[in-house]
């Protein structure tokens, strides 16, 4: 008798996401896959070049050079909640029968009273799993952006410095379909374009550091998924707390939809989510064409050039060169690109713009000069 299925299906999620990350070792190594625990031979194009050639004289005696070669790390970065509860102990599964090392990160916020010893309880549980290694991190949490963009940051900052610590290749994120939902929902109440509309790629970061293999299953499989392996799992009540507004949307605005328009909204909206993605990659390769072409001898953007470009494409362009300039990624606004954008389309002789990160917009004789002060 088999898994039950949503055991099954967190397996088959994250197997998917390692036969890629080692696809990708393979080629950046130029190694095949080591006999071992996988039992799988090296692909021939894959083979040392001296393999190949003791394989090609030696009467068809292949002889591998004395050389070790380490399997990938993937790293699971796990709170302790059910999501990422369910991933760490798919990877510890799935591990054990790939060329894949796998281990564990947990991140202290030091938002809460006891969050030491609730990440060093998530410790235990990645060990006893055969995760190795595992460690607790802990940070501090600005306020820049607010408590969520701030913790995030954070989050984000401590995981880069434990993957380029432990030389991971990948780190596993437990985002599921319900996430993606709430984050297109979210971008839609921004006002914002197409790209946050997208919502998380399932690869992102560094080289494609960060995977999410269940951002295709919904978060009631990933929490039976625990349920049936008898999984302890900590529920964050800033995950219940209507202070903030993902958790407002998850317990009050996503039911509302459903009830309003039926069950199928998650679906419905991951769906776009995907769509959008498409869309926003490829407008974002026209961008990054059309601004060689409207930069004259002197790097500088011409304007009735920028003018000519589709609107969607044009303001690509301009973001893409206000941040080059040195604005903050994360400070930078549809507002702010809109008015540089009204430096090209609505010119009535504006002074220059101030925008994050110190830098000046200016129009000046037909240029659109952008410059950090």
């Amino acid at each position: 008798m088999g898994p039950h299925p949503a055991v099954a299906a967190i397996r088959l999620a994250v197997r998917r996401v390692l036969h890629d990350v080692l696809t990708e070792h393979t080629l950046r190594t130029g190694e095949g896959l080591l006999p071992g625990r996988s039992g799988h031979p090296r692909p021939a194009e894959a083979r040392p070049a001296e393999a190949r050639l003791a394989e090609a004289g030696g009467g068809g005696r292949t002889v591998f050079p004395e050389r070790p070669v380490a399997p990938p790390l993937v790293l699971v970065a796990c709170s302790g909640g059910a999501d990422s509860m369910a991933l760490a102990s798919a990877l510890a599964f799935e591990a054990r029968k790939l060329d894949v090392r796998a281990g564990g990160i947990t991140v202290d916020h030091n938002l809460q009273t006891g969050s030491g010893l609730r990440a060093a309880e998530v410790v235990t549980r990645l060990t006893a799993m055969d995760l190795d290694p595992v460690e607790a991190v802990a940070v501090h949490v600005g306020r820049e952006g607010g408590p969520e963009a701030a913790a995030r940051d954070a989050r984000y900052a401590a995981l880069d410095a434990a993957a380029e610590r432990h030389g991971a290749a990948t780190i596993l994120l437990g985002h599921t379909r319900d996430d993606q939902a709430e984050t297109v929902l979210l971008g839609l109440a921004r006002g914002s374009g197409i790209r946050s509309l997208s919502g998380m790629a399932a690869a992102s970061g560094p080289a494609g550091r960060y995977r999410r293999p269940f951002l295709q299953l919904d978060r009631q499989t990933v929490r039976k998924a625990c349920l049936v392996q008898s999984l302890p799992v900590w529920d964050d009540p800033h995950n219940a707390d209507p202070a903030y507004t993902r958790s407002r949307l998850r317990h009050e605005g996503l039911p509302a939809l459903e009830k309003a328009l039926g069950k199928g909204v998650v679906e419905a909206l991951a769906r776009t989510a995907q769509l959008s993605r498409d869309d926003a990659d490829a407008l974002d390769g026209w961008a990054a064409e059309a601004e060689r072409a409207v930069r004259d001898d002197d790097g500088e953007l011409d304007c009735a050039k920028l003018w000519a470009l589709p609107p969607a494409v044009r303001r690509r362009v301009l973001r893409r060169a206000v941040i080059e300039a040195g604005a903050p990624a994360g400070s930078l606004f549809a507002r702010h690109v809109e008015e540089v954008d009204r430096l090209i389309t609505g010119w009535r002789g504006q002074r220059a713009l101030n925008l994050p990160g110190r830098v000046e917009a200016r129009r000046q004789g037909g240029r659109l000069v952008i410059r950090q002060s």
